[in-house]
């Protein structure tokens, strides 16, 4: 992609705003992060084309996925 070419609109904010929501902190467990919540995200994927979970192994790789996306580390390096 060159400089002159443009990016397609995402619907999200400008490409400029450096505002983020994600990942949040939590301290605790967070009851929201759920099987359900899994789930649900699995539901939408394959709604929109995508295929469906295949087993165990592809959940706990969603989950994993998920959490990653939605949770800061509580880590110090």
């Amino acid at each position: 992609m060159t400089g002159s070419e443009q990016v397609p609109d995402s619907g999200g904010p400008p490409a400029a705003d450096h505002v983020r929501n994600y990942p949040v902190t939590v301290t605790g467990t967070d009851t929201r992060f759920t099987f359900g919540l899994v789930l649900d995200v699995a539901n939408v994927l394959t709604a929109h084309g995508y295929p469906p979970l295949a087993g165990g192994a592809d959940h706990v790789d969603l989950q994993q996925a998920l959490f990653g996306f939605l949770y800061r580390s509580s880590r110090k390096d």
